[in-house]
């Protein structure tokens, strides 16, 4: 007897099917595969018309100031959560609500997904991302560990006009590896993450340079209070 055709339905279905699990043997393996070598690069660095310097350095080789930094300026409670901070993402809607510029509640895990696998976004475009950052993060937060997502996060975050991480970023603005920032150094490179491409490092003034301050303050806190328990044991 000769077997029924399937419908157009039922092929469309089993087309999607098949994509999907593709889709997600492909970004596990990478994910793996960035649990142990540099990440070569990403959809930021390739689109940059400024092209993209970079050089990569294990944590070892980065100072622990830049480091606790980070943890100050872009998530404090890094080694306490699971990939996501429900109470800074509920403050972000309701900035949001009360209009001005769209403000995120990401974690440093959930903007290391986005820079390695994803793309930046603007408008309704960063909403479509969120799903598949949510799965990102949760891919890393699983297979990489918090050491890992901050050696990366240091690596591939954009730390100027055609810059990106923190080695390239010590060296532009203060000649110096990122081994032997100090901590006010440090702190300006983190004040200017949130916009690299607006915030000045070196000669801030304003906003950037309080900010900057505040940074280097909160320092010795997240050393101090543990904030950075789970790079720094």
């Amino acid at each position: 007897m000769a077997q029924a055709k399937r419908s157009p339905v039922a092929r469309f279905f089993s087309f999607l099917i098949r994509c999907l699990l593709w889709y997600l043997a492909i970004t596990f393996a990478l994910v793996l595969l960035y649990r142990f070598v540099p990440v070569p690069t990403t959809l930021t660095m390739l689109f940059d018309s400024n092209g993209a310097e970079r050089d990569w350095e294990p944590l070892s080789n980065i100072s622990p100031n830049l480091v606790r930094a980070v943890i100050a300026a872009e998530d404090g409670k890094f080694c306490q959560h699971s990939g996501f901070d429900t109470e800074a993402i509920e403050k972000a809607i309701q900035r949001n609500q009360r209009g001005g510029r769209i403000r995120g509640g990401s974690t440093i895990s959930q903007q290391t997904a986005k820079n390695v696998f994803l793309w930046q976004g603007s408008g309704w475009t960063r909403y479509v991302r969120k799903v598949p950052e949510t799965y990102f993060t949760f891919l890393v937060e699983t297979f990489w560990g918090k050491r890992r997502i901050m050696e990366v996060y240091l690596n591939v975050a954009e730390t100027g006009i055609g810059t990106y991480g923190a080695e390239s970023g010590a060296q532009r603005y203060f000649n110096k590896s990122a081994a032997n920032l100090s901590r006010v150094e440090a702190a300006r490179m983190a004040a200017a993450l949130p916009l690299p491409k607006k915030r000045a490092v070196n000669g801030a003034s304003g906003f950037t340079r309080r900010y900057g301050n505040s940074i280097s303050a909160r320092i010795g806190v997240v050393k101090r209070d543990g904030l950075d328990s789970c790079i720094y044991k």
